[in-house]
């Protein structure tokens, strides 16, 4: 054998053992036992780069195409708050309260304004006037409250009761039959005159005279020849007035039993009966007077139901 050959048989022995340490290595082995398929797939698995999915492209913001939003001021923001409101019905009935009650307030604040620019206004004699004839009133009631004193008192001291009672049932009677209009009367007092030449004075103008003289502390009333009492009406009739259905026509005459130094002063008050009636043009006369008669009778009237209790 020339070297060539040994040479050539040491080689392929060489190879043999190459081949023989690969088949000894696990992957060697693995691939041996494996199918054909299976082991002629790894390669080509092997060289193929592993597929992984590409991860979507970020959307790109789109382009500002406006303006930027503007910022608000606070008093934007509130009023977005605000409106359009939302209103829920208890909300609305207590609105609806706070509404009434702001409005009753608001009518009294002004009726107490007008009567005190009325009294801002007037003059210190006037103002004086006023205060006098509030001591008036006090005292009348004061004396009235004495003299029901006196007469429990003297019913209480009589020896004989029941003629001191009898008396003072008489003096009742009277006094009652004076306020019902039933009984003349007779005293101090003042006689009021009102021409209305241009017939603008109405019932309720006498009506308001009434009251005041009622409120000084008249005792009797008469109007043009018509007795007035605690259920007297006036009401327009015409170009007159009529007094529990008795029309009247100017000069319309009262004639009132009173104390004149109550009675004149009531009338002649800032803004009471002279001045509203000299507003309509209409001329008032007070004449004070230590007699004045009073004999304008009504029937008396028996009532339809009420009788008396006391046997």
């Amino acid at each position: 054998m020339s070297d060539h050959e040994e040479k050539r048989a040491e080689e392929r022995a060489d190879t043999r053992a190459d081949r023989h340490d690969d088949r000894n290595e696990p992957g060697n082995r693995l691939r041996e036992e494996l199918p054909e398929e299976v082991t002629s797939a790894v390669p080509a698995a092997r060289a193929a780069p592993e597929s992984r999915p590409e991860p979507e492209p970020e959307p790109e913001p789109e382009a500002e195409t406006g303006a930027p939003e503007p910022q608000l001021t606070g008093r934007q923001r509130l009023v977005e708050g605000l409106w359009p409101p939302r209103v829920s019905r208890a909300q609305l009935i207590v609105a609806v309260l706070l509404f009434g009650l702001g409005f009753g307030l608001a009518v009294q604040v002004a009726s107490n304004s007008e009567t005190d620019s009325a009294l801002r206004g007037a003059r210190q004699e006037d103002l004086v006037r006023i205060l006098d004839e509030l001591d008036d009133r006090t005292q009348r009631l004061e004396d009235e409250k004495q003299g029901l004193e006196k007469q429990r008192d003297e019913l209480e001291n009589s020896s004989d009761q029941a003629e001191e009672a009898r008396k003072q049932t008489i003096e009742k009677e009277r006094q009652l039959g004076i306020l019902a209009g039933t009984v003349a009367a007779q005293g101090p007092g003042i006689t009021v005159t009102i021409e209305d030449t241009k017939g603008r004075v109405e019932a309720d103008m006498l009506l308001d005279a009434i009251q005041e003289l009622r409120a000084a502390g008249a005792e009797a009333i008469q109007v043009n020849g018509v007795r007035v009492v605690a259920g007297t009406y006036l009401s327009d009739s015409g170009k007159g007035v009529a007094v529990d259905g008795n029309k009247i026509n100017a000069p319309f005459r009262f004639k009132v039993i009173g104390k004149p130094q109550d009675l004149e002063p009531a009338l002649n008050i800032p803004g009471g009966v002279v001045q509203t009636l000299e507003k309509e043009q209409a001329t008032v006369t007070i004449e004070r007077s230590t007699k004045i008669v009073v004999d304008a009778l009504r029937a008396a009237k028996r009532p339809d139901y009420a009788r008396s209790s006391s046997r």
